[in-house]
């Protein structure tokens, strides 16, 4: 699986290389971002610009990643992609999560 982090501007930016996060990798996506978050920042940004289909398994893993951060860290979306939009859309997350435009440093300057 393709993950990468960094930090940028006070945030960690975990970017998910992958064409598809559904019921196939959600786990080693739930595993591995467990060992990313051990990083300490207050914001993660998670970049989901490659990912052009997510399925209920992985919604179900993003969530249970913004649940398992600590009180005080924020998990914020970029880069979702039409058909990945539309499913935070029409399962309503899209009120859960903070979800920023594309763009290399959109969600860094929005959130300022």
């Amino acid at each position: 699986m393709k993950l990468s982090a960094e930090a940028c501007d006070g945030a960690l930016v975990v970017r998910l290389g992958e064409a598809r996060l559904d019921a196939a990798i959600a786990i080693q996506f739930k595993d591995l971002m467990r060992e990313v978050l051990l990083q300490p920042s207050p914001r993660v940004v998670l970049d989901l610009s490659d990912v052009g289909f997510l399925d209920s398994s992985g919604l179900g893993a993003i969530v249970s990643v913004m649940k398992g951060l600590s009180p005080g860290r924020k998990l914020e979306l970029r880069g979702l992609t039409t058909n990945v939009e539309k499913v935070f859309r029409l399962t309503r997350m899209d009120s859960v999560f903070s979800i920023r435009a594309n763009g290399p440093d959109t969600a860094l300057r929005d959130a300022g």
